[in-house]
């Protein structure tokens, strides 16, 4: 089972997160940070943002600095101005690396498409498009504001536009089966993207579709289906040559999200705006911080205070393996040896009591090897059940 430790684990990076809180409108299936307002005072924005990364960067000043991820919200909604002032402020800050990544969550409708380009100048390099379906009954019942015929078009200037794009679609939609999902999918991939984000729909706690789905409005596909449309997923973006490097996320070998391969690295990262989280490694250990979470609070706290930071906590080793245990079993390249080593002290087998750990190897659900511990396909399709044999 096991074999001599190695000594090599990928790089997690460091990484920049920046919340845009605000939308056009609230999705019924969202349950992320995110708020509808008539009216945005972009300047007094910019100013917030870059008093809380200044706040941050006086923290971590001997880091170099690997990808800065805009997302929200609709970050695609605010002026490229300030997209770019931010990114000017991060290069003054650290070092960057050569091959940073840049990105910007973006929705498809025609007049944030027509942003994109502005966008591009003021130094974003990728862009991830909130398509979420390529039909328009589909789109409308997700409760999003564009059509499939906007969300192509945004498409083909994301394509023309920026190096690197990807775009996001949502399935086990209700009333949705195998046939009609490979299809979908087939539409997607002619589109010629490198990487694809494929997300079940999940009914989220305090969503507009959590209440209809116990008034008994919403049925959506039970776990039978939901489970052929998961393999239907992975047949298919296999076969393109796009496999899963993460549960939900596809792409061809170098394409993919190097920003979000930090958080399943566990490596660290600053995050700055309403409700953002963080983890960075001070000169005390480890700590987790969260942003304060209501947009006019923060926006309030930053103004008097620089920065509006609500948590700051240190974690223990015990946080730092549930964390690690969480985010790098998505990955299909699992948590190496010596990450474990790096953010413990320990090895693996030091830290998971064989009761738990040796069943789940011996089932088929996990690997464990000179290189590291992952889950398995099988093991990633059922991946909550076995965090929770695990911790």
């Amino acid at each position: 089972m096991t074999g001599a430790p190695s000594e090599v684990a990928p790089d997690p990076g460091f990484g920049l997160y920046v919340h845009w809180p605000f939308c056009l409108s609230k999705c019924p299936y969202c349950d992320f940070n995110s708020h509808v307002r008539e009216g945005v005072d972009q300047a007094r924005w910019r100013r917030a943002l870059l008093s809380e990364l200044d706040h941050y960067a006086e923290k971590t000043q001997d880091r170099r600095l690997t990808s800065i991820f805009f997302g929200g919200g609709t970050p695609s909604l605010m002026a490229p101005e300030t997209a770019g002032a931010v990114i000017d402020a991060a290069r003054a800050h650290w070092d960057m690396a050569p091959e940073i990544e840049i990105t910007l969550e973006a929705n498809p409708t025609s007049v944030e498409a027509g942003h994109l380009k502005a966008f591009r100048t003021a130094g974003i390099e990728r862009v991830s498009l909130g398509v979420q379906a390529l039909d328009d009954t589909a789109l409308k019942f997700l409760g999003r504001q564009h059509s499939a015929a906007e969300a192509l078009a945004a498409l083909d200037i994301a394509r023309r536009a920026f190096g690197r794009w990807s775009f996001d679609l949502i399935y086990a939609r209700p009333d949705q089966d195998a046939a009609t999902w490979r299809a979908e999918l087939a539409r997607a991939l002619d589109e010629g993207a490198t990487h694809l984000s494929l997300y079940q729909l999940t009914i989220e706690e305090g969503t507009a579709f959590h209440g209809a789905a116990r008034r008994g409005e919403l049925r959506v596909p039970g776990e039978d289906t939901a489970g052929e449309l998961y393999e239907v997923t992975q047949e298919v973006m296999a076969a393109a040559g796009l496999p899963a490097y993460e549960i939900s996320n596809h792409a061809r070998p170098g394409a993919e999200s190097r920003h979000n391969l930090t958080y399943w690295r566990y490596g660290d990262y600053l995050g700055i705006g309403p409700g953002a989280h963080g983890r960075v490694t001070l000169s005390d250990g480890k700590v987790a911080t969260r942003q304060h979470r209501a947009p006019e609070a923060w926006l309030d706290a930053v103004e008097r205070e620089g920065h509006a930071t609500r948590a700051h906590q240190a974690l223990t080793a015990k946080d730092r393996l549930a964390e690690m245990l969480m985010m790098g079993l998505r990955l299909r390249e699992g948590i190496a040896r010596a990450a474990f080593k790096r953010e413990t002290g320990t090895e693996i087998e030091d830290l998971l009591p064989a009761k738990s750990l040796d069943p789940l190897v011996a089932g088929g659900f996990l690997d464990l090897d000179a290189q590291g511990l992952r889950a398995t396909d099988t093991g990633r399709a059922r991946l909550n059940a076995v965090l929770a044999r695990l911790l």
